[in-house]
Parts: C-alpha cells; structure tokens; sequence
C-alpha cells in the first residue's frame, strides 16, 4: 500500500475545509495575538490577567475542576499552565493556518476544544457561547482530522516538492494526504457518534438543553456561605461565588447578622463593605474578593474567608447570616454556635 501524499485532485477534500481550516486555525492562534501583541495579559496581578479570567471556570467545570482549583490555588504553577497553554495554542493555530501538519494539529485543536468544553461549556450570558465554542472545535477538528489540507498549504507543497519527510509512513498521519485506511466508512461513524453523544450529554449537563428545564448559569450572581465559626467575639465564614457573569462581579452592598427571630444583632452596610479591611479577607485562590469603591465585590469564581466582629452571641443558639447584593437578590446560610 502507497502511504504517501496523493497530490490534488485526486484526494479533493482537503480542499473543501480550507476557510475552516484557516478559520480555525486563527481562532487558536488569535488567543496567542489578543494576550500578548495586543495586550500583555499573561502577568499576575494586573488586570486582564488570563488567570482570572481562568479561575472564573472553576465553580461548575466538568470532569477537570480539580486541576483548576489547584491551578488557581498555586499562582505560580498557574501562570506557567497559562504560558504553556498560550504556546500550545499559538503552535497550533499557527501551523494549522499554514497547513504543515495538518492532521497533528487537528488533534490539538480537538483537545484544546475539549478543553474549553469541559472548563467553561457552562457559561453565556446570553447565548450558549463557550459550549458551543467547544463542540464545534472538536467536530470542526475532526473533519479538518479526515481531510487533511490540499492546495494553498506547506503539506501539499512538501508533497510537490517531493521532501524527504513527505515520504515517511507516518506523514499522511500527521500531515495530509489519503488516509491509509482500508474501511473509512464504520471509523467516521463511530467517531461521530462519539462526538454527537457529547455534544448531547454536555449540552444536557451544563444547560438541560435536551430534555427538562433550561438552565443558564451565567445570568444571575450565586454565592455560597459555608465554614460559619465563631470565635473570641470574632464571626468567620467562607464566601464562594459560583454562579452569573465572568465579566461582572457580584457586588455586596450589606452582610446582617441575624437571631432565630430575625432581628438583626450586626450589620455591615454599603459603605463598610467598600472600606472593608482587606486583612480581614483571607483568599483561596487568583480571582479574589476585595472591597470597591462603593461594595464588596465577589468575582466569579472567587473564594475567601471573611473576619467579621460580633462580640456578645451565644452558645447553642440559632443565628442566620444573610447577604445583599446590589441588584437586590440576598442569600442567606443559619448556623448555630457551639
């Protein structure tokens, strides 16, 4: 069996693909151009920073949170994920546009999909937009996968020119050509079927968008209270948002302290909140809770311990700690003291 390139017409299809394959390809690579020819947005601590925005996946990924949260839990290791993750991208998107290793970089690109799929497939404010991001870079992927690249890339070039690495066994693999497979037919299926279940179980997961009740969980803020403790007149308790828009914060405009009767014991209001002492927060990861100018602001994904006084409560009785949020929504969490 001849495993090398097989020159256009006779293996058309990869000239079919060429604007997704170029669309593609620049997607991935324009990641690479908005972070660091536009905009330096890969240095810690400044705004914009890709880990942040990174962290706001955390709350609700699928399959991967545990990586995430250690990433955003080691700033370090997080901004080197972050490097790698932007040159991985560059490469890809790069050669993809070019055409050189077609079929090595359709992989990459169904990977990195994937990966945006299972990390933030749940957000969108107003439509599904980073579960669809995912999905069709997989199935987009695995077409360009099947066609490889034609005319107008360094693939077909290298095969016209007849270059040594054109000939190897392994180039319609990883470059273009016909793939060496004697029953394509039963492959492509399965593979399909593969990525339609996807497709249909993740846009269940993260939206019931198969059967049931629509869900978006990027409109309105969410925050969990948990970790209530009580101690030497000093209230702790731990803030998590994970829920609403990652490009807006939650902004706290009152904390109240509340008895089992629902009379309020303690309260913070707007402008303690906004001047709220930052060493009375203790961060768990990048994206962190901080006072504002007129609030306390929650981004999402961030999580944090609050040190708050409220000297004079009681052993073993009920209290509720309620929290307000500027667009009038209010979550609240009892807890009774030891």
């Amino acid at each position: 069996m001849n495993l090398t390139y097989k020159a256009m017409p006779a293996n058309p299809a990869g000239l079919f693909t060429l604007a997704l394959r170029w669309v593609i390809g620049w997607t991935y690579f324009s990641a690479f151009w908005r972070r660091l020819i536009l905009e330096n947005k890969l240095v810690p601590n400044e705004a914009g920073y890709i880990g942040e925005k990174f962290n706001h996946f955390l709350p609700n990924a699928l399959g991967i949170r545990s990586l995430i949260e250690y990433l955003v839990s080691h700033p370090e290791a997080l901004q080197g994920a972050m490097i790698a993750f932007t040159i991985i991208e560059v490469i890809v998107g790069l050669l993809l546009m070019l055409g050189l290793f077609t079929r090595l970089m359709s992989i990459g690109v169904m990977l990195l999909a994937l990966g945006i799929l299972l990390g933030s497939g749940w957000l969108g404010t107003t439509c599904l937009d980073e579960w669809q991001i995912g999905v069709l870079g997989i199935a987009g992927g695995f077409t360009i996968f099947l066609s490889g690249s034609s005319a107008f890339s360094l693939d077909h070039y290298l095969a016209q020119k007849k270059h040594p690495i054109s000939q190897k066994k392994w180039f319609t693999w990883a470059g273009s050509g016909a793939l060496p497979v004697g029953r394509l037919r039963p492959l492509v299926l399965i593979i399909s079927l593969l990525i339609a279940a996807l497709t249909l179980f993740t846009n269940q997961y993260f939206h019931g968008g198969v059967w049931g009740k629509l869900h978006n969980k990027s409109v309105k803020p969410k925050v969990e209270i948990s970790n209530i403790r009580y101690t030497e007149g000093e209230l702790s308790l731990q803030l998590f948002r994970t829920e609403g828009a990652d490009v807006y914060g939650s902004f706290l405009i009152g904390i109240a302290l509340l008895n089992d009767r629902g009379d309020t014991i303690r309260s913070l209001g707007q402008k303690e909140l906004s001047q709220f002492p930052p060493k009375k927060i203790r961060n768990h990861f990048v994206a962190k809770i901080k006072p504002g100018k007129h609030s306390l602001i929650l981004p999402l994904g961030a999580k944090a311990n609050l040190f708050i006084p409220a000297k004079g409560l009681n052993a073993y009785q009920k209290y509720i700690i309620r929290l307000t949020d500027i667009s009038g929504i209010s979550w609240e969490e009892g807890f009774k003291i030891d």
